[in-house]
C-alpha cells in the first residue's frame, strides 16, 4: 500500500494525531483551532476522491446539517451583496463554520478509531483545569479565562467534560475511569472560572441523560455521574469556589433590577440590553438590521431615556437569540436555530438507529451546551468558540457515519 494511501501506517498515525491535537490545543494555545482548521481542510483536498465518495453514500442523512450552515452563509452573503453597511468580514465566520464540513470529510476518508478524540478531550479537559486553576488559586485571579475570556473557557470546559462522560461509552469496565477524569476536569474548569451561565447546559444535560441514562449502562459510569453531580453540589459549600456567592449575587442582582435598585450589575446589565434588544427589535423584526444601525439606534434609545446608559459600553446583548433577532430579524433567527436542530436531531436520529451511543450522545451535549450557553452569553461571538462548535459537530457525525458502514 503506498503511503498517500488514508491506511497507511504515516496517513493512520497523522490523521489520530490531528484528531487529538484539536480538542488537545484548543484552550491552552491561540493558535490550536486555526492550525486544526487549516490542516483538516487540506487534509480533506488531498483525499477528496474517497471523501466525496463516502459523503455520497452518506448524504441522506448529513444534507439538512449542510443545508442549515449553508443557509446561514448564504444570509450573509444576501446581507453583504443588498445592504450597503454590509462587510466582507461579516461572512467570515459563517463561511468558516461550514468550511468545517471538511472535517467531515477528512473523517470519512481516513476512518480512523474515536479514541483518538476522546484521549484528545480528556487531555485537554485536564489541561485546561489545570491552567486554569492555576490562575485562579495560584496566581489570584478572580475570573480567569486562560487566554480567552473567563465566560467562554468556562463554557467550553463544561462542554468538554460533558462530551468526556457520553465518551465513557467507548471505555469497557474500569478504563472509563479516563474520560471519567475528564468529565470531572471540565467541571472542575468551569467552576474555576466562577461562569455561571454555563450551569444551565447542566440542568439541561441531566435531563438528556434522563431520558437517555439507559446508554450509560455499567457501574462505574453512573458512579462517575453521581460523583458529578457530588462534586457540583458541594462547591455551593466550600467558600474558596466562590460558587455560593456567584450565586447569592445573581438572586440579588434580579431582585434590584426589577425593583428599581442598582442595574450596573452582572445580571442587571443582562436584563438591561435583553430589554434595549426588544426594542430594537420591534422596529425591524423580519431582518434584522446592521451592526453600524444597530448601534446608531441604541445610542437613540439611551438619548431617549428609554435604555440605561451603560448598554452603549457592550459589544452585543449577551444572548444569542436576541443577538441574532436584532441583526438578522426572524429570517436570521430561524436560520441560526438550524444550525442548532437540525444538528440535534441528527444526533437523535444516529442513536436511534444504530450508530454508536458515545460520538451521538456527544454530539446531542454539545448542541444542548451551546444553546444552553446562548441563554445568557453571546456563545457564537468569537470565532474560536464558533469553530469549536462547528468543527467538533463534523468530526463527531463523520464518526457517527463511519461507524454505521462498521455495523454488520
Amino acid at each position: 500500500m503506498n503511503n498517500t494511501s488514508p491506511q497507511s501506517p504515516a496517513s493512520t498515525v497523522f490523521i489520530h494525531s490531528l484528531i487529538f491535537l484539536f480538542p488537545f490545543l484548543l484552550l491552552i494555545t491561540n493558535f490550536g483551532v486555526g492550525l486544526c482548521s487549516f490542516v483538516f481542510l487540506v487534509t480533506a483536498i488531498v483525499y477528496r476522491r474517497q471523501g466525496w465518495a463516502a459523503l455520497r453514500r452518506h448524504l441522506t442523512d448529513i444534507r439538512g446539517v449542510l443545508i442549515a450552515f449553508g443557509a446561514v452563509w448564504l444570509l450573509a452573503l444576501l446581507f453583504v451583496l443588498f445592504n450597503h453597511d454590509g462587510r466582507l468580514r461579516d461572512m467570515e465566520k459563517p463561511l468558516r463554520m461550514l468550511a468545517a464540513s471538511t472535517v467531515m470529510l477528512t473523517v470519512l476518508a481516513c476512518r480512523p478509531q474515536r479514541k483518538a478524540l476522546w484521549w484528545g478531550m480528556i487531555a485537554g479537559a485536564v489541561a485546561g483545569a489545570v491552567f486554569i486553576v492555576y490562575q485562579r488559586w495560584g496566581m489570584g485571579v478572580d475570573r480567569p479565562g486562560g487566554l480567552i475570556n473567563s465566560i467562554t473557557f468556562g463554557d467550553i470546559m463544561l462542554c468538554l467534560g460533558l462530551m468526556c462522560l457520553a465518551g465513557t461509552l467507548d471505555f469497557a469496565g474500569r478504563s472509563a475511569v479516563w474520560p471519567s477524569l475528564g468529565a470531572l476536569a471540565g467541571l472542575a474548569g468551569s467552576i474555576a472560572t466562577g461562569t455561571r451561565g454555563g450551569w444551565l447546559a447542566i440542568v439541561f444535560s441531566a435531563i438528556l441523560l434522563g431520558c437517555y441514562g439507559h446508554v450509560l449502562r455499567g457501574r462505574w459510569r453512573k458512579a462517575v455521574a453521581l460523583l458529578a453531580l457530588a462534586f457540583l453540589v458541594s462547591t455551593y459549600f466550600i467558600p474558596q469556589t466562590g460558587a455560593r456567592e456567584r450565586v447569592d449575587q445573581g438572586f440579588n442582582d434580579v431582585q434590584q433590577y426589577f425593583n428599581g435598585g442598582e442595574s450596573y450589575t452582572s445580571v442587571g446589565i443582562r436584563l438591561e440590553l435583553w430589554r434595549s434588544a426588544g426594542q430594537l427589535v420591534a422596529q425591524h423584526p423580519w431582518f434584522g438590521v446592521s451592526p453600524r444601525q444597530a448601534r446608531a439606534e441604541l445610542e437613540q434609545l439611551v438619548t431617549d431615556k428609554r435604555a440605561q446608559p451603560f448598554v452603549l459600553e457592550f459589544e452585543h446583548f449577551h444572548n444569542d437569540i436576541m443577538q441574532t433577532l436584532v441583526l438578522g430579524g426572524v429570517v436570521g433567527l430561524l436560520a441560526w436555530l438550524g444550525t442548532l436542530i437540525v444538528p440535534f436531531l441528527f444526533f437523535l436520529r444516529q442513536l436511534r438507529h444504530g450508530a454508536p451511543a458515545a460520538p451521538a450522545l456527544a454530539g446531542m451535549l454539545l448542541v444542548l451546551s451551546y444553546f444552553s450557553f446562548g441563554l445568557t452569553e453571546v456563545i457564537f461571538w468569537s470565532v474560536l468558540s464558533s469553530m469549536f462548535y462547528a468543527m467538533m459537530l463534523f468530526l463527531l457525525a463523520g464518526l457517527c457515519l463511519t461507524a454505521k458502514e462498521e455495523t454488520p
